[in-house]
């Protein structure tokens, strides 16, 4: 939804907009700083509270009172979201650059992991097509390795690159006894980073319903009492 929200701004005004560094920076810790609050609440809890919370009426409706927030708008809300929606036309990925939790999970998951974006600068022509393509504004054309929490290894660099080899995702290079290693020979096929990806992700959903995790055990007469009367449930702890 935010690159739909970003290709329109570039229909509208031929680009998206960028803040000034200190404020980007200043920015994009909000989100780290959102991350660190919710893993903080949630490290408090025992898991006896944890399962407390889950079986409480908020915690057993709370899909529907995030369905019944969009369905019944408050003037608040609707004014924030139409912000988010402004700010995001102007400003490519606003929400997940500055304000979304999960993609300060997602940036610190990038970080350490091992299969990065890499540059060949023996092939590189120095063009600078790749930073000007990056959404979170990296010096990609400046570096060998693309080693930032800020880097969700979208490939929009790599497919911007016109230099064959260029720039990869690939595994750190092992030393092959020359001056540079040729580490494009361990590049990572986004095909089977994806494969690699939905395999993890459809394989834990598989292992969930198999060992009968993947199930709501809330009886259907209970949903029919909770239900109408979800606008009535508060956080526990509020």
């Amino acid at each position: 939804m935010t690159e739909v929200l970003a290709s329109l701004g570039r229909r509208i005004f031929r680009r998206n907009f960028s803040l000034p560094k200190a404020a980007d920076i200043a920015l994009r810790s909000l989100k780290y700083v959102l991350l660190g609050f919710f893993v903080a609440i949630i490290g408090a809890m025992s898991a006896e509270e944890l399962l407390g919370f889950m079986n409480s009426p908020y915690g057993l409706m709370a899909d529907v009172k995030m369905l019944n927030f969009f369905r019944e708008v408050s003037l608040t809300a609707g004014v924030i979201l139409a912000l988010l929606v402004l700010l995001s036309v102007l400003i490519q990925n606003f929400w997940c650059r500055y304000l979304c939790p999960y993609g300060a999970l997602l940036g610190l998951a990038s970080f350490f992991s091992p299969v990065k974006i890499r540059r060949d600068s023996r092939t590189c022509i120095e063009c600078a097509k790749c930073a000007h393509a990056c959404p979170s504004q990296l010096p990609v054309d400046k570096l060998v390795q693309i080693r930032s929490a800020e880097c969700n290894a979208c490939m929009a660099c790599v497919a911007a690159c016109p230099a064959q080899d260029a720039l990869q995702l690939a595994l750190p290079p092992r030393k092959l006894g020359v001056a540079e290693p040729r580490w494009y020979r361990r590049k990572v096929a986004p095909v089977a980073m994806t494969c690699l990806l939905a395999y993890i992700f459809f394989g834990i959903v598989l292992y969930a319903r198999v060992t009968n995790h993947w199930r709501a055990d809330l009886p259907h007469h209970v949903c029919q009492y909770l239900v109408p009367r979800v606008n009535q449930f508060s956080h526990p702890g509020m």
